[in-house]
């Protein structure tokens, strides 16, 4: 993250957090295409756990003497809507009793990852989606007058307008909690095939990963403007997904 720190971004969010540190995934889990079109990740969320990402040493690690005053914000990506309010509470009882200089500028709640074993992911499950985002603004840290911290979204690509209207509603319910809304996560199950070795070329889920990279470009151009469309003006539109400049 100190890499991120350093470049020409504008900020540094952490990698999406569970509530203790997981390894994600059997090797390989990821393939590029030769061409650099497309990319397919099944990573299985590696991480150091929320403590780490949350804790004062690895901020300041991260950021530095921070001469540019950029942000860092956390991810998280709970197993299930307990660990994401635990995570949640983790995270405000650092922000009021943590070191100013460690400050955590924003928390992105990822609903764009399976959060229930059997259940769609949290951005498709639009029943549960509702659910999580009541649970999350019933938190002390969002029930005054103005939110302890910055709350954004992850979403999944939708491709049925239906879909994008239903997922707008929903987060315009909470437009008093939520600032912006991320679009896109990955592209879910793509395959690539290693004809060489007549086998998937990712190990991890019997080969079905997420793509991403430019090939992605235009769906995520796609679902940003329609979001963008749908949503209250109070809740900004964060494009992600095949951007190579800017």
């Amino acid at each position: 993250m100190a890499k991120i720190a350093a470049s020409q971004s504008g900020a540094v969010l952490a990698k999406s957090a569970t509530v203790a540190s997981q390894k994600g995934n059997d090797m390989p889990r990821t393939w590029h295409d030769d061409s650099g079109a497309a990319s397919l990740n099944s990573e299985g969320l590696p991480n150091a756990g929320i403590d780490y990402y949350i804790s004062t040493q690895t901020i300041q690690e991260t950021m530095g003497d921070n001469p540019s005053n950029k942000s860092y914000m956390v991810s998280i990506s709970g197993k299930t809507l307990a660990e994401n309010l635990e995570m949640l509470k983790k995270i405000t009882s650092a922000i009021q009793d943590g070191d100013q200089s460690a400050n955590i500028a924003a928390v992105e709640l990822n609903l764009a990852c399976p959060n229930i074993v059997g259940k769609p992911t949290i951005g498709y499950d639009f029943e549960q989606m509702e659910d999580v985002m009541k649970q999350v603004s019933s938190l002390p840290c969002f029930t005054s007058d103005k939110p302890l911290f910055p709350l954004g979204v992850k979403l999944p690509p939708y491709f049925d307008r239906p879909h994008f209207e239903m997922a707008a509603a929903i987060l315009n319910k909470y437009k008093h909690i939520l600032s912006y809304a991320a679009s896109i996560n990955t592209i879910g199950n793509a395959l690539a095939v290693d004809y060489h070795a007549e086998m998937p070329s990712v190990r991890a889920n019997n080969g079905y990963a997420g793509l991403s990279g430019p090939a992605v470009k235009h769906t995520a151009l796609a679902n940003v403007r329609q979001m963008r469309e749908l949503l209250d003006d109070a809740i900004d539109v964060v494009g992600v997904g095949g951007v190579q400049s800017g």
